[in-house]
């Protein structure tokens, strides 16, 4: 069996985070192949590995760069496989890494990670796997539960140092959503079974996401789209969420803090892909909350308004193994491109 992910490093120094990257993929059991390539310096050998890897089944591609990073960039230019951009710091605190592999043109999309973030690479390379394979999603979940016990472990090992006076622990109990809070959420309109759910975080948002539906109408995807705010209303997303436990990919559109990201997946073990928006500090900090996300929890960002190539790439996440879809993905890519 040849392998699912091609991991792409533009320098040998970048090996520290893609053994991060390996390490979770042999947890998910997932196959995968290492080369060393450079988008400048060997700019041959990147496009011969990306048009073969394309041809022999490769999945989902990474592409772990420093510096002006244009790795990532030049293997979306190569194939219409999702791929993952994983910004390495070596100056400037890896920010021209991170902005080399966000800020992709329309047609060419990078599911970019936090800088040095090779393992959440290869978290969201599974994810996008286990769109249609349930073994990964399955190891997924196993990974996932692993996380939430450690975070339990801490509390517990906190607990014992808490020795004042005036502690008063709260017992927490679990918090079932009911069947009538979740109904109230829908109108008669709703698409039933949508593959894509999207999430706009407030209506001056709706810009951005309306270039994201109208991508997806052009590319047969069907969808549902909702403006709804963790911060406003919490109960509310945590029924929209619920409700959203069968689609198979999430994208969430917000400017400011993008709380709606860092919510999404927090409920959701699916793909999440990120649209920053330009509300203040023209989108540099919904974009920094997005893709700086902790270990375990990645957020697939895409440039700041890039609603597009949000669309597309959910596509190429849904064309894996939908011959149908990627004849009309690759149809519509030349279109606009």
């Amino acid at each position: 069996m040849g392998p699912k992910v091609m991991i792409l490093m533009g320098s040998a120094s970048d090996f520290s985070i893609a053994e991060k990257a390996v390490t979770i993929l042999e947890t998910m059991k997932i196959t995968y192949d290492l080369q060393v390539a450079s988008a400048h310096r060997t700019h041959q050998k990147v496009k011969d590995i990306v048009t073969e890897s394309t041809k022999n089944g490769v999945e989902v591609f990474m592409g772990i760069a420093g510096l002006s990073a244009h790795l990532p960039g030049i293997i979306a230019a190569n194939t219409h496989k999702p791929v993952v951009g994983v910004p390495v710091e070596v100056k400037l605190e890896g920010l021209d890494a991170l902005f080399a592999s966000v800020q992709m043109p329309l047609g060419a999309p990078v599911a970019t990670v936090g800088i040095d973030r090779g393992e959440n690479g290869a978290i969201l390379a599974s994810q996008i796997i286990g769109v249609q394979d349930k073994e990964v999603r399955k190891n997924l979940s196993d990974m996932r539960s692993k996380f939430f016990l450690k975070v339990d472990k801490d509390q517990k090992k906190l607990e014992k140092r808490l020795n004042g006076n005036y502690y008063s622990k709260i017992t927490l109990e679990e918090q079932k959503l009911t069947t009538s809070h979740i109904n109230k959420l829908y109108s008669d309109n709703k698409i039933e079974n949508p593959e894509v759910a999207i999430i706009a975080g407030s209506y001056s948002d709706i810009k951005v996401a309306k270039r994201t539906t109208t991508f997806l109408d052009k590319l047969g995807i069907t969808y549902d789209l909702r403006i709804l705010s963790p911060i406003r209303d919490p109960k509310m997303f945590e029924s929209y969420m619920g409700q959203m436990e069968n689609v198979k990919l999430f994208i969430a559109i917000s400017g400011l803090s993008a709380h709606v990201t860092g919510s999404v997946v927090a409920y959701s073990e699916k793909p999440v892909i990120g649209v920053p928006c330009a509300r203040r500090m023209d989108g540099f900090d919904a974009l920094l909350s997005m893709v700086n996300m902790p270990p375990g929890v990645p957020v697939a960002t895409m440039g700041i308004e890039e609603g597009g190539n949000a669309a597309l790439l959910a596509a190429e996440m849904l064309a894996i193994g939908n011959d149908d879809l990627k004849k009309r993905l690759l149809k519509f890519k030349k279109l606009i491109i």
